[in-house]
């Protein structure tokens, strides 16, 4: 892959295969000496992880690695490194992996010089205000899957255990300083993680442009963003050393989350509790919701998935044709149809429907997304029903 660039929006970026070996410059840039890399138990012992390391201390620089996550992170996984940061003492957060490592690094560097329990920064109202900015550790991301967007994000998700529910940390100056985005990292990645990945990054794009609200600038970002994961996702499932679309897909995955500021909506608010109860993957997950919310959608999002379908050059530019297209992806991808093939029955339906209405992502569906209607869209997703 040739292409390289710089880009500050909405954080610096540096993207581009082999963008890697700049690591240990944008700690050293950032004012970091004793970075923490945090990233996931699955990536512990990966060659991508451990030639980082390598590089960082190469380098002069004093880094450790945790690596002590949960694929959905819980409080317990954030408590045990905010302790290795603390008693290493060190002085930044290299976030490093999927959505689980990137989120966990950037609330273990946000939580660093924080007081307060970390519920208490919860995403709503003006809650984040509560905290002491000089307090949040800077921030490297590095992202080595393609999908949750998490190293362009100013929020990290963690599992209550006590609820059993996923909350959003929110602060500004939980942006990273630098991202480093390199395609290559991603190639080694299993082939079901490279669709559950890459179909998140479709469905923050899918639900952002259909969030209700002015803002065209997120709406673009959207929708350049699933023509790339349309002509991307399939080419890397197919054929996964291909750069160039492996790089196609890591934009269109930061792209879904600088467009998600606009607003998500009934399938991240049905993919949160399922995942915190059943510990699914999230992208897979929000993959297997896809068609039954745009269906339950239609007659707010009508005209807006027909534009969507002549922009990316459809059989048919209507609302049918593109869900025609999303069933075709999941198909060719090996997306479970069904919540039941996805080894989720209805056993907790009623809670989960309660759980999805007082989801933040709720309020952003074109269309009232209260507990009748999550389980409405659950029950037809549990029968195949589109």
């Amino acid at each position: 892959m040739t292409l390289r660039a710089n880009w500050n929006y909405p954080t610096s970026i540096r993207f581009g295969a082999g963008r890697i070996s700049e690591l240990a410059e944008a700690c050293l840039a950032s004012g970091i000496r004793k970075p923490l890399l945090v990233t996931d138990a699955g990536l512990a012992n990966a060659p991508i992880t451990t030639d980082a390391l390598a590089s960082l201390r190469a380098a002069g620089l004093d880094a450790e690695l945790f690596a002590d996550l949960r694929p959905n992170p819980v409080e317990a996984n954030l408590n045990a490194g905010l302790l290795a940061y603390r008693d290493g003492g060190h002085d930044g957060v290299v976030a490093f992996g999927g959505g689980s490592g990137l989120d966990t690094g950037k609330l273990i560097a946000f939580m660093s010089g924080q007081s307060r329990p970390v519920w208490d920064y919860e995403d709503i109202g003006d809650w984040w205000t509560r905290a002491d900015p000089d307090g949040i550790a800077p921030i490297i991301a590095v992202p080595t899957t393609a999908g949750t967007g998490s190293e362009v994000g100013r929020a990290g998700v963690l599992t209550d255990d006590s609820t059993h529910t996923k909350k959003i940390i929110f602060h500004p100056k939980m942006m990273p300083r630098v991202v480093i985005c390199d395609p290559a990292l991603t190639v080694g990645m299993p082939a079901k993680i490279t669709v559950g990945t890459g179909m998140d990054a479709l469905s923050h794009c899918l639900e952002a442009y259909c969030a209700p609200g002015y803002h065209p600038m997120a709406d673009g970002i959207a929708v350049e963003g699933m023509r790339l994961v349309k002509q991307a996702l399939p080419r890397v499932f197919a054929q996964p050393d291909d750069i160039e679309a492996r790089g196609d897909m890591m934009a269109a995955a930061a792209m879904g989350a600088t467009a998600f500021q606009k607003g998500l909506g009934g399938m991240h608010a049905l993919s949160h509790p399922v995942g915190a109860l059943y510990d699914t993957h999230h992208g897979m997950t929000n993959a297997v919701f896809m068609p039954y919310v745009l269906a339950f959608n239609r007659s707010a999002i009508e005209e807006r998935i027909e534009r969507l379908a002549a922009y990316l050059r459809l059989p048919r530019q209507d609302f049918a044709g593109f869900l025609d297209f999303v069933l075709e992806l999941r198909a060719s991808l090996g997306v479970p149809h069904t919540l039941e093939e996805f080894g989720v029955n209805g056993d907790r339906a009623g809670e989960i429907a309660v759980m999805a209405e007082a989801d933040p992502s709720a309020g952003g569906n074109p269309v009232k997304f209260d507990s009748a209607a999550a389980a409405k869209v659950f029950d037809a997703a549990l029968s195949g029903r589109v």
